[in-house]
């Protein structure tokens, strides 16, 4: 049965564009919701993929470059997917002063990858952040959501480790 006028349906087919259409309508199709709606989107897509940033500039009447920017300057959002563990470093200026230079390159070397990669099996995404507001911690990463103070290299790279010893998960 086609779609009626009520019944807005994507052209894609993918019924996640139906629950992000309900949070654009939620907030008026206001372009001042725009992070709003790029945290819906990210909660409900997993990440801002160039074609979901695009469909959020038409949905909001914004242009690309504002969406595109806002989508990149805030560390929360991420534009490919992320591994099912997250690293975010802190590199402020006081957890660089306390050694983040050293965790960054203990971090990398164990999971050979860069910052700003995931590993090949999407275990582990490496993020960076210019602060995340705990100072007195430094030098701090930001462990699946959960702050790690006074971290070593030797603790950083032991975390990753227990990481990867874990096993990958089977669907049912």
């Amino acid at each position: 049965m086609p779609p009626t006028t009520t019944q807005k349906q994507h052209p894609s087919g993918d019924n996640r564009f139906k629950l992000l259409d309900r949070v654009i309508t939620k907030h008026q199709g206001r372009g001042d919701a725009l992070i709003e709606v790029l945290h819906a989107a990210q909660g409900i897509f997993g990440f801002l993929e160039n074609d979901l940033l695009i469909y959020v500039a038409r949905a909001l009447k914004l242009p690309l470059s504002r969406v595109y920017g806002v989508a990149t300057f805030y560390h929360f959002f991420t534009l490919k997917p992320k591994g099912k563990h997250t690293l975010v470093l802190c590199t402020g200026t006081a957890c660089y002063v306390k050694g983040a230079a050293h965790l960054q390159h203990a971090v990398e070397e164990c999971c050979k990858v860069k910052f700003g990669e995931t590993t090949p099996d999407d275990k582990i995404s490496l993020v960076s952040a210019r602060c995340v507001g705990s100072c007195g911690l430094a030098p701090v990463a930001v462990l699946d959501n959960q702050v790690a103070g006074k971290l070593t290299p030797q603790s950083a790279v032991d975390r990753i480790k227990a990481w990867q010893q874990q096993p990958d998960e089977v669907p049912a």
